[in-house]
């Protein structure tokens, strides 16, 4: 018992340190952003600020807005499409096998390991030619097809454990294709939705490369958008960091509000899988 209790508490004294050492940057960026400009240096950057000023935050939210609106614009189309036709794509390969459907799979699967750089050049000509360059539309697309190799992998991994007698008993009721895919399949890969969702929001939202090469300003999302406020010469790092903790804001509120569904979704895609 003496061994046990000296186990849990020095894994409990591990998960704080660690968590501290989360933390830190975090501390950093929440007392800087609440800080006066006249306040911020190296040698007081720890230290709570004199007088509370929300000033940062008034004009990093006055600056990103614009770009905050096309975040969303981008963001939630992308993840519903993606979602979805990755979806379809998990339960084709997974239950609707046909000669050749795992060199598909593997074939779709590479293009999980294609480099963002080796595509850009002839991606923004493709973009120019289909006239969606500089729209969000076109980065939709973009994210949609880089989005499908990984929603497909995830969805056909939790397809998998789906016992087969239970597509068989809906086809013998007369269900099709398309019936046993919306009455059977996506009640029951809920969990599955969600855990596919949150990660491909989680990364359309902080991709940087596309939406800093395919978009202009006025469509730019809020993450090239960040890194332009901090100007040519003086960098106000009171908005710099108001403008990081409000940019982080939506993606931290996802995982708040949709964590426990998140955990569960990933255990049962490994058991089943």
């Amino acid at each position: 018992m003496t061994m046990q209790r000296f186990n849990r508490a020095l894994m409990y004294v591990t998960l704080v340190i660690l968590a501290v050492l989360f933390l830190v940057p975090v501390y950093i960026m929440l007392v800087t952003s609440v800080k006066g400009l006249d306040e911020i240096t190296l040698d007081r950057m720890w230290q709570l600020p004199n007088s509370f000023s929300l000033a940062g935050y008034e004009q990093a939210f006055t600056k990103l807005v614009p770009n905050l609106t096309n975040s969303f614009l981008l963001a939630i189309p992308a993840t519903l499409i993606s979602s979805i036709l990755g979806s379809m794509n998990g339960y084709i390969l997974a239950k609707w096998r046909f000669k050749g459907s795992d060199v598909l799979f593997t074939i779709m699967l590479f293009g999980m390991f294609i480099p963002y750089q080796s595509v850009l050049i002839p991606l923004i000509q493709f973009m120019q030619k289909i006239n969606l360059y500089n729209t969000i539309p076109g980065l939709i697309l973009v994210h949609v097809v880089y989005g499908l190799p990984i929603c497909t992998l995830m969805f056909r991994n939790f397809y998998v454990g789906v016992p087969t007698e239970v597509l068989e008993a809906a086809k013998i009721d007369g269900g099709g294709f398309f019936g046993i895919y919306r009455y059977v399949m996506v009640p029951l890969s809920l969990t599955g939705f969600v855990v596919v969702a949150i990660w491909q929001f989680t990364s359309i939202w902080n991709e940087f490369l596309f939406a800093v090469t395919l978009t202009s300003q006025k469509q730019q999302p809020i993450m090239v958008a960040l890194q332009n406020l901090s100007g040519s010469q003086i960098v106000q790092w009171n908005v710099q960091m108001a403008g990081a903790l409000l940019a982080a804001l939506p993606t931290l509120l996802v995982y708040v509000f949709l964590s426990r569904y998140f955990i569960r979704g990933l255990l049962a895609g490994s058991i089943k899988g």
